[in-house]
């Protein structure tokens, strides 16, 4: 055989470049025949460790340790090549919190039927899986100490010409939930939102707004909605005269100046006249009270429409007389 050998090289007459020529074409063959089939697809088993982020209240938002999650799939002949040379590889995956079941106190599990739209996470696009080996995965996310804060808005708002804000600003959700050190939960009573700022404005506000990040900590939320409603309104100023009320039997209170000046902002378009039943009045209980001998000029209700009112001058001075 190895005579055999050596008579078919020598009948090829080879030099030495001609064989440098002839290993490089077949290496070259041997290449393209193992891209062409590395890139069709196979069906195989694909395993991949998996370190889970879920949002669950009371909880590390990071599992402890990994879980394996293991699929029969269709995928090209490189990505099941690569799979069994990097078995270790470990990914993270966010779940949303709707998907990780309780399973038993801090244990926390996956469906197989949920996991199929976290496919393309777990084994990277272009691969599809076929089905899960196990009906369930099941991650550990360690208690942690937290508390709940209101969120505090901060914003600035300016308006057009004869606008106004009707309502207050409002945030929803308006607290989160603040994951932490129980030192670092002590000094946090609240949660600003990062600067909100409209000019201009004509119509009701609404969007998106990001909360301010504290270190050390984590939020339950990262963002929240804020909306507020806008109006226009009109100005109706007249003189009226102030009522006196609660003033004990036998006595008189007499108010001066015994007229003011208000100012009524009231939504347009006009339905009625806002003044035909609105009263304003200085207070007996209020005077008895003062030091100054001076009261607050308010007004008895305000009607539907009016948005609010100032009154020049906002005090007068009271003297009691009998009767």
């Amino acid at each position: 055989m190895k005579g055999l050998l050596h008579r078919l090289l020598e009948s090829l007459n080879l030099s030495g470049r001609d064989w440098a020529v002839l290993m490089l074409s077949l290496l070259l063959a041997f290449s393209m025949w193992l891209i062409h089939n590395l890139s069709l697809r196979y069906n195989g088993y694909l395993s991949i460790n998996v370190v889970a982020h879920c949002n669950i209240n009371g909880h590390s938002d990071v599992s402890a340790g990994k879980s394996e999650i293991t699929a029969r799939c269709r995928a090209k002949g490189y990505t099941i090549l690569s799979s069994s040379f990097f078995s270790d590889k470990t990914v993270d995956v966010t779940f949303t919190p709707s998907v990780m079941k309780h399973y038993d106190a801090d244990l926390y599990c996956v469906t197989s039927d949920d996991l199929q739209e976290y496919a393309h996470l777990l084994y990277g696009d272009g691969v599809t899986v076929e089905y899960f080996v196990s009906d369930t995965v099941v991650f550990r996310f360690p208690e942690v100490d937290h508390k709940r804060v209101p969120v505090t808005p901060v914003y600035s708002v300016s308006y057009a010409s004869q606008y106004m804000g009707s309502g207050d600003f409002e945030v929803i959700p308006d607290s989160v939930t603040v994951y932490g050190e129980p030192f670092q939960l002590e000094t946090i009573e609240s949660i600003y939102t990062a600067p909100v700022k409209h000019a201009d404005v004509s119509e009701d506000i609404h969007g998106v707004v990001g909360l301010k990040k504290l270190k050390g900590v984590r939020l339950s939320a990262d963002e929240v909605h804020y909306s507020m409603d806008v109006t226009r309104y009109v100005e109706i100023v007249r003189t009226v005269p102030v009522e006196t009320v609660n003033v004990p039997s036998g006595k008189e209170m007499i108010v001066f100046p015994s007229s003011v000046e208000v100012t009524l902002k009231c939504v347009f378009p006009l339905m009625a006249d806002p003044y035909e039943n609105l009263r304003f009045q200085a207070d007996y209980s209020e005077f008895a009270s003062s030091l100054s001998g001076k009261c607050i000029v308010r007004a008895s209700q305000l009607p539907k429409g009016v948005i609010s009112y100032t009154v020049e001058p906002a005090a007068v001075g009271c003297v009691m007389e009998d009767r």
